[in-house]
Formats: C-alpha cells, sequence, structure tokens
C-alpha cells in the first residue's frame, strides 16, 4: 500500500506496527523519499481489511491524503526485495 499526506514525523510507521502486531499481521512500513509511506501487509483477508481501514486515518496526529493499494505484481516485486533497503519488518 502507498499512503501520502502528513505521514512522516507523526508515528505513523510505529502505530501501524502496533495495529498489525495486534491483529497477526507481518510486513513493513517504510518512508519514502517522497514524503509517503509504503506498507508491504501479510495476513488473513479480514486483518488485511481491518489494516487498510485504520491506515485511511493513521494515527491522531496524521493527516491522509490518499491510500493505493498496490497490484498483486507489486507485491511480489516488494518482496523480491525485502530487507534489502532496512525495512522495517512487523514479525509476530
Amino acid at each position: 500500500m502507498h499512503i501520502s499526506g502528513k505521514v512522516q514525523g507523526v508515528w505513523f510507521r510505529q502505530s501501524t506496527k502496533h495495529y498489525a502486531l495486534q491483529h497477526a499481521i507481518s510486513g513493513y512500513a517504510k518512508n519514502l523519499a517522497d514524503g509517503s509511506v509504503e506498507v508491504l501487509a501479510i495476513g488473513t483477508s479480514e486483518n488485511i481489511a481491518a489494516l487498510t481501514a485504520y491506515l485511511h486515518h493513521g494515527p491522531e496526529q496524521a493527516r491522509v491524503d490518499s491510500l493505493v493499494v498496490k497490484s498483486q505484481s507489486d507485491l511480489y516485486a516488494a518482496l523480491s526485495q525485502l530487507g534489502q533497503h532496512g525495512d522495517e519488518f512487523m514479525t509476530l
């Protein structure tokens, strides 16, 4: 997922990690150079739907302008590069 708005410097990644761990989701959340955040989430469809709903607003200090769910091919590309760029893993 690609989230843009006021999503850096507002605990967005940390709150995403906290939410994910509470809902048995693994993956990562990382800041991008353009000021947005990228989230890769792996879990049940119900838990991913709940995380997506949460990411539409994020933590209190955040302002989410857009959330784009990437295609399955984008997911495979992200998985192939996992861990190569200092990604923060949300592990259980």
